[in-house]
């Protein structure tokens, strides 16, 4: 029987994803930078996306992350447009059946507390941790191992709700059977690793019932 499941938020909950990365791209054509546009930062975080973009020149480097912070901070989340609308029904619908809500997401913890009530769904949530709460970044089991722990249940009594590789590992890396659901936009993500892959949120319910 599941007592809890825990969800990733950024390209899960919400359609963050794809807006980080066009969001991303506006600021570096606006800043006349070139880039490699095959990099994928799907569940990245910041360090190793600015590494990515600028591996060899670290003043550059820190110079562009900090002049991007301002222009994110001037450009914020769309939340109430990028939540996924199944998110409420599907929070209720677990909560009814007695089911431990976690999110943990490699975002900020203002950012996810955000889009929890964009969704209104922030007192549905038993516990959130963010990345930057976390020692190490997934793919490392961590910020799972902690959010199982919040929650008190068992790995073997919960899954995990994923979409990029690094957070499947992660929660693979924890003992965490993974749902990775399929990218809304047709994104090449690597999604072999996960448990199954699904295409919509709603179908998490039933994964519930089923396992």
């Amino acid at each position: 029987m599941i007592e809890g499941i825990v969800f990733d938020m950024d390209g899960v909950l919400a359609d963050t994803e794809h807006f980080y990365q066009k969001r991303r791209e506006a600021y570096l054509r606006e800043k006349q930078f070139v880039w490699d546009g095959s990099l994928d930062f799907v569940g990245s975080n910041e360090k190793a996306i600015w590494e990515a973009l600028v591996p060899d020149d670290p003043v550059l480097r820190q110079k562009m992350l900090l002049e991007y912070r301002e222009y994110r901070a001037r450009h914020p989340e769309p939340y109430r447009e990028l939540v996924d609308p199944q998110v409420k029904p599907l929070f209720t619908a677990l909560k009814a059946q007695g089911i431990r809500i976690g999110i943990a997401s490699s975002s900020e913890p203002a950012a996810i507390d955000a889009m929890m009530d964009a969704a209104c769904v922030r007192e549905m949530v038993d516990h959130r941790i963010s990345g930057v709460d976390c020692g190490a970044h997934k793919p490392d089991p961590e910020i799972y191992e902690r959010a199982l722990k919040a929650l008190g249940v068992s790995k073997e009594r919960a899954f995990a709700v994923e979409d990029s590789p690094a957070g499947i590992e992660a929660a693979l890396n924890a003992g965490l059977r993974v749902y990775a659901l399929r990218p809304r936009h047709g994104e090449r993500i690597d999604q072999s690793r996960a448990t199954a892959v699904i295409s919509s949120l709603s179908q998490v319910l039933e994964l519930a019932k089923e396992t």
